[in-house]
């Protein structure tokens, strides 16, 4: 089973693309990488995903929007239950100018086999795509107090807190269930180091949230809703978020 993480540009910015497999009760990382173009973002999940090859899709954007104007109930959940932290997702509606590509995106998966999966037997092997969002995910898998601001401020403020985030992958993911072995030498890929510039530093930013989505994935698959957050539904468009042991499951 694999597990594939996209960090989807909402408009023209590039995304960032991670993919995990599932192998002897843990998650390798397969690839790591980054595209500008959605056709070569899909062409990258069609090399990881062959037809007919078991995989989770965990998109970061909003795939289904049924709205016309306003939020989403997944929307309005996340700034419910996750807005103390700022971890508040933003609204989607389909006036929005990203709709378009971001809607579109999930129909291309669809006509790859990719069935939106709010719902999932776990560990049960097919073709899923799930909505997610990185930030209420960093929270909770790494029991944080608010999100790790890497999005803004100065190139050093956002350099320490994304160092922040790769410590944790690193340090953290490997403890939890499912186990990743990030660390380990024999793993042909590596977690990039920061570099000092800012659009360098955007680029690896992009993989790591793409890395976050994969895992997110993969641990819907692996527990579904015994651990797990569903935050709206098909009808209304969802966001899984792994779950916090002192939360009660969100439905």
């Amino acid at each position: 089973m694999r597990f594939i993480g996209v960090d989807l540009g909402w408009r023209s910015q590039p995304s960032g693309l991670c993919c995990l497999e599932w192998s002897q009760g843990q998650l390798e990382l397969v690839a790591l990488d980054r595209k500008a173009e959605i056709a070569d973002v899909l062409s990258w999940v069609d090399s990881c995903a062959l037809p007919e090859t078991p995989a989770m899709i965990a998109v970061d954007a909003p795939t289904l929007i049924p709205n016309s104007t306003g939020m989403r109930l997944s929307d309005r959940l996340s700034h419910q239950y996750f807005g103390r932290y700022h971890a508040g997702c933003y609204p989607a509606n389909l006036g929005r100018p990203f709709a378009q590509r971001t809607v579109g995106f999930g129909l291309e998966l669809e006509d790859r086999g990719f069935v939106h999966a709010p719902e999932i037997v776990p560990q049960q092997l097919g073709r899923y795509q799930i909505e997610v969002f990185p930030h209420p995910a960093i929270v909770h898998l790494f029991g944080l107090e608010r999100i790790l601001k890497y999005k803004k401020g100065s190139l050093q403020e956002r350099r320490l807190e994304l160092e922040k985030l790769r410590t944790f992958i690193l340090t953290v993911l490997p403890t939890l269930e499912p186990r990743t072995n990030l660390q380990q030498k024999r793993q042909k890929l590596e977690i990039p180091l920061l570099p000092s510039s800012g659009a360098a530093l955007k680029a690896v930013e992009d993989q790591l949230d793409s890395l976050i989505c994969a895992y997110v994935g993969a641990h819907w698959w692996y527990w579904g809703s015994e651990r797990n957050w569903v935050l709206g539904n098909l009808t209304t468009g969802y966001i899984v978020v792994p779950s916090a042991c002192s939360v009660p499951v969100c439905r």
